[in-house]
Formats: C-alpha cells, structure tokens, sequence
C-alpha cells in the first residue's frame, strides 16, 4: 500500500492506471477505523481495481464547539488496517494540503442539509458536501463508498451527486453493529463504561419504532412522542434528534403510509450519537436517479441501479 499526502502525486499515479483501463474506488473516511469502515474497503475492492481510502478530518464539518480537536487520530494503526485489508492507497493529506488557503467556495444542499442533524449541526453538511466535492475532484473514482449510518449525509452527497452530474456512482453500505446492536462509530471510545451500557437504548429505540409501526400506529407525531418517551427511560441520554421523515426527501410526514426513515441523534454524556433505520413500503431514494424518481430498498442497500438510475 502506498501513502500520499500530496493531491498532485496521488492524482499522476491513479492517472496512469486510469490510462490502463484500471478502475478507481474511493472511501472516505476521517480515520479511526473500525469494522464498519472495513466492510466499506472489502465492497469496494470486490467492485473496483484499485481502492483508495482517505483520511482527513475535516475542519469544514465541525462548527466551534465540537470536537475537531480532540477526535480520535491514529495514522499508524489506521494504515496497518488498511494494508491488512488490501487497500492499493491511503490518501491521509493534512489540512494544509487540502486547504492551502482559506476556502472561500462552498458546496451546499441546504434544503436537505438544514434538517435533522443538520439543525443542530448548522454548516456541517455544507462541509462535509464541500469535502466530499474536494475528494472526488481529487481522486476522479469511478464509484464511492459511504455507511448507512448517516443516513442523511448518504442523502445528501447522493443528490449533490445527481444535481451536479458528477460522474460518480454512490454506494450505501449496510451498518456494521456491535452485538448489542449499537452501531459502530469512531466516537464511541469517548463513552465511559456506564454510558457505553447506556448507549445501547439507541438501537432499542429503533426497534421499538418497527414495533409501534407493526402494531398499527400511523401518525408520524405520536411516533416521535413516543419514541423520545422510550428514549427518556435512559437517564444517561438525552435526546436532540428524533424524527420520522420521509425516506428520500427528509422532509416531515403527517401519516405512515410512505417509506420512512426513523432518525435518531441523542447526546449520551458529551458523546453525540446517531442511527436511523428506514420502515415501511419498497420505495426509498435511489442513487444518481433522476430527482422524482425512486428505487427499491435493495436497490439503495446493494448499490445495484434501480429503474432510472444511470449505471
């Protein structure tokens, strides 16, 4: 495996297999990987020649009080996974390299990256859609490789994608869960022992969603009461997000009629998690589909193209 920081010197080489006929996927990632990261590595390389994964925490998506400063960062360990697990290159650049200059261009959904986490995040989706813009630019993949997990970030970057008839087919990635069921995530080694036991009222609040739905409930408002009730048993968390939301626009649903997804970000101590889960009906948001059309759920979840989509 070969390591680039320098944005010229990883786009000669990929360039020149490129002439080859090679095909490119890409992973972005901000690093301290775990199992969920790898499923990503292992789709992309049964799909691709050539796999690049790329490390960068991303000033971008952090607004002033978060934790740009203390997320976790472990280049070594992080490349020793990756060789592990087959990748052809590690792009990890510095914030120097990828903004040599204040950035004064912005790539932004704001109708859907103003929802959800967004509304209690304001700014990061336009700086992960920034970043994300900024890698494929970079790395020129045929296709890339994102966690259901954020769900909405997977949302975004799909319609981005679509809207600005970039070349790039998006694929979601089914989320990679402890056996507990939370789902894995980077910021789950800031939980203490006691929260991390507390963590896990986040994937029985989804569970509980499906079961309130299969018994019968159809209003999306009662939904959420209770679903933030459920979650309110749990002294350690702390509920910010919880939304039932259309499955491919976010927007909010009166009944439960449609295909929906439950989407959770709940504060347990000073860790913010989420998850989601999408319920009901055969009919989500596809991938790069034109922007009134809709796939299958196992069209979305396998990245395969459904009706509409451009293979």
């Amino acid at each position: 495996m070969r390591v680039f920081s320098n944005i010229e010197e990883l786009r000669h080489t990929l360039d020149a297999l490129k002439r080859q006929g090679r095909t490119v996927g890409l992973v972005p990632t901000m690093g301290y990987l775990h199992a969920g990261h790898l499923k990503l590595v292992t789709r992309a390389r049964a799909e691709n020649d050539i796999v690049v994964v790329s490390i960068f925490v991303n000033p971008l998506q952090f607004g002033p009080a978060e934790d740009l400063g203390k997320y976790p960062r472990d280049l070594q360990r992080d490349g020793d996974m990756l060789k592990q697990a087959g990748v052809n290159f590690l792009f990890a650049p510095g914030v120097e390299d990828m903004y040599p200059r204040p950035m004064k261009t912005v790539v932004d959904v704001p109708d859907l990256g103003g929802e959800l986490e967004g509304a209690v995040r304001p700014g990061h989706f336009a700086g992960v859609a920034t970043v994300v813009t900024k890698l494929f630019n970079i790395v020129q993949p045929q296709t890339a490789y994102f966690g259901e997990k954020d769900y909405q970030q997977v949302v975004i970057i799909k319609r981005m994608v679509e809207d600005l008839a970039v070349p790039v087919r998006v694929i979601s990635v089914p989320t990679v869960r402890d056996s507990d069921g939370l789902a894995l995530s980077s910021r789950n080694v800031y939980l203490s022992p006691d929260e991390r036991r507390a963590a896990v009222i986040v994937p029985q609040a989804l569970d509980e969603a499906e079961r309130l739905i299969a018994e019968g409930i159809t209003d999306a408002q009662e939904l959420e009461a209770k679903l933030t009730a459920f979650i309110g048993r749990e002294p350690l968390a702390k509920p910010e997000v919880v939304a039932v939301r259309d499955a491919e626009t976010l927007a909010p649903v009166a009944s439960l009629e449609d295909p929906i997804v439950v989407a959770l970000f709940v504060r347990i101590g000073t860790t913010r998690l989420l998850d989601n889960r999408v319920v009901g009906g055969n009919r989500v948001v596809g991938g790069n589909s034109s922007p009134n059309s809709r796939m299958s759920r196992d069209s979305l979840m396998s990245g395969q193209p459904g009706k509409g989509v451009t293979k």
